[in-house]
């Protein structure tokens, strides 16, 4: 790991529990901000613009305990913003259904300016085409901002999906998303800001296949996975790629088989975050931390305070909950 000059959410937390300072009612990583340095403005850094599965929270048809409650503070979903301050450079990983309030949450000087200008990012990292992951890209076509040209990052088969299916085509025939050579598993600069490596993970390839990234600034590197079918059917461990970088964001969809009634798992293939804890937990130390993103609205561990995230955190995990900075 590369040195740091800030202490990470995951060690406050450990330490707060080991002296007791973290009743029943945890709060979640978004309230721990005091006593923590801020990252860097003039680094690179990672803004989680959502922290939901592809259906959000609320989701539709949902009327749950959870879901009314976040009638009145919606959870977005799963997505990150990737900041150059001093260069005023902005891109985007994930397009999702909930992208014009997701980018209200960017407030860097000149972002709006430039939104305005109808070209907010300079590139955008696409995962696979499940909904929440892709959808938002409509409203950046013709009928919406009507974008200016902006690099599109994705595997080649997610690529052809938006080439060949209306109405994502008419982004690329008018000339507002283009396609840089980005082959698998090689490290690419990206605009001279950063480092990027892209690379194929198993999950439902009904549309595309899907991919993870790894992003690398002066400091840190941060692993991003909010999909995947099983550990155990990658070919590479996971405990493997975890400790080849600073931080991990990984899929935490479901906390338990259960959650879902009527729905067979086999049809939604995640895994659980037990299970996710449990291999990695001979892998975390001072130089990796691990956060769960993309969780459906079923899954109790998005309740702020409650037992599932008491243990999360407890086991030294943690939330990757909107609005958390991670500085690269």
């Amino acid at each position: 790991m590369r040195g740091r000059a800030t202490w990470t959410r995951r060690e406050f937390v450990r330490g707060a529990l080991a002296v007791g300072a973290l009743g029943p009612a945890t709060p979640h990583f978004d309230s721990l901000s005091e006593g923590v340095p801020s990252p860097s403005r003039r680094n690179p850094y990672l803004l989680v613009l959502g922290h939901a599965q592809d259906g959000g929270l609320p989701q539709t048809g949902c009327y749950s305990n959870r879901c009314n409650r976040a009638r009145s503070e919606s959870v977005y979903v799963s997505s990150l913003a990737l900041v150059v301050p001093e260069a005023r450079a902005f891109y985007l990983v994930d397009a999702t259904p909930d992208l014009t309030r997701q980018m209200d949450l960017i407030d860097e000087p000149g972002f709006r300016e430039r939104a305005s200008a109808r070209h907010p990012f300079d590139g955008i990292f696409l995962t696979h085409a499940h909904m929440g992951h892709y959808l938002g890209l409509a409203l950046l076509g013709r009928e919406g901002l009507a974008i200016r040209p902006t690099a599109c990052y994705c595997s080649p088969a997610m690529e052809r999906m938006l080439r060949e299916n209306a109405p994502w085509s008419l982004l690329v025939d008018e000339g507002r998303l283009f396609f840089p050579r980005a082959p698998m598993e090689t490290w690419h600069s990206v605009d001279g800001h950063f480092d990027m490596r892209m690379f194929a993970v198993p999950h439902r390839p009904e549309f595309s296949d899907t991919v993870g990234y790894v992003f690398r600034g002066p400091n840190r590197s941060v692993l991003f996975i909010p999909d995947i079918d099983s550990w155990e059917r990658w070919e590479r461990p996971i405990e493997e790629v975890v400790s080849e970088v600073d931080v991990a964001l990984l899929d935490g969809s479901f906390y338990s088989a259960s959650e879902v009634p009527g729905r067979r798992v086999e049809d939604i293939p995640h895994p659980l975050i037990p299970h996710t804890m449990d291999r990695l937990q001979e892998t975390l130390g001072s130089e990796h931390e691990v956060l769960f993103i993309h969780l459906n609205n079923s899954n109790p561990a998005l309740d702020a305070g409650g037992p599932q995230e008491a243990e999360i955190l407890k086991r030294g995990f943690g939330l990757a909950r909107q609005g958390l900075r991670i500085d690269l």
